[in-house]
């Protein structure tokens, strides 16, 4: 890929105006690069060892439903070594160190056992990207699966000759998402709800905010109740919080949600 080619991709990922759309982007590229599935995840409420809540973090791919299913919903990728390394990693690696730490028997039973069912299904080579954040509670990685038939020694030829590239594109498509809209059935927010939020925000009464919506106080209160329900929190303060750090307020936010993740 040439230079401008490549800064011409950088800045579309960049101008996204979705989640999707910077997704979209970069597994397209990756795609070309011998990586057709691919898998992201981020989490703004990782605590210990843990990511927080599934339903506040971001899941991204390019695989099948099967494979949602299994990875994602059923939790395997907090099994896998890999996972450990963008735990405590920030940067990018092959999966050669994985086999070999396999072969050697450096691996944890469960993680040897999380090699094993991947290889099962056809996923053994491939590279992760693991994203340094600037909070503690923040963390997002990036996994390219090589396409069928390819080895460690094509993905770590790959990664040789392209290492720029890779993390460019990775590094751009993250850096857009975290601050775009994180959309959900299990986070959704109505217009009004938001509003409301962003009103409170603000620091207004729920009088000020019931004259500015034009609604009586207790509709305001149904609007707040409702959105503590929607983000799983307590109090309207939390709200306002979660709400911000899921960029879900003070947004210009598509009414038509994206689909669910």
């Amino acid at each position: 890929m040439s230079e401008t080619t490549l800064l011409v991709l950088l800045n579309r990922i960049a101008a996204s105006a979705s989640i999707d759309e910077a997704w979209d982007l970069a597994t397209t590229h990756f795609a070309k690069l011998g990586f057709k599935r691919a898998n992201y995840g981020f989490t703004r409420f990782k605590h210990l060892k843990t990511i927080g809540d599934p339903d506040d973090a971001l899941f991204l791919t390019t695989c099948d439903a099967d494979f949602v299913k299994r990875y994602f919903q059923g939790g395997f990728f907090a099994k896998t070594p890999v996972f450990r390394w963008a735990e405590r990693n920030s940067g990018i690696c092959t999966w050669t160190w994985v086999k070999e730490a396999f072969e050697a028997g450096r691996l944890s039973t469960e993680e040897a056992e999380a090699v094993r069912q991947n290889a099962a299904n056809g996923i053994t080579a491939g590279l992760s990207v693991s994203f340094p954040e600037v909070s503690s509670r923040s963390k997002g990685a990036l996994g390219l699966i090589a396409d069928p038939g390819m080895t460690h020694a094509d993905v770590d030829a790959i990664l040789a000759a392209r290492r720029e590239e890779i993390l460019a594109v990775a590094n751009v498509m993250h850096l857009t998402i975290v601050h775009l809209p994180q959309l959900s059935r299990h986070r959704a927010l109505s217009p009004r709800q938001r509003e409301a939020l962003e009103w409170v925000a603000d620091g207004k009464t729920t009088q000020d905010v019931a004259l500015l919506m034009g609604v009586s106080p207790a509709m305001v209160e149904k609007h707040l109740r409702l959105a503590r329900e929607a983000l799983a929190v307590e109090t309207t303060a939390q709200a306002v919080a979660k709400g911000a750090l899921l960029n879900m307020i003070f947004q210009r936010l598509p009414e038509v949600a994206q689909a669910a993740r």
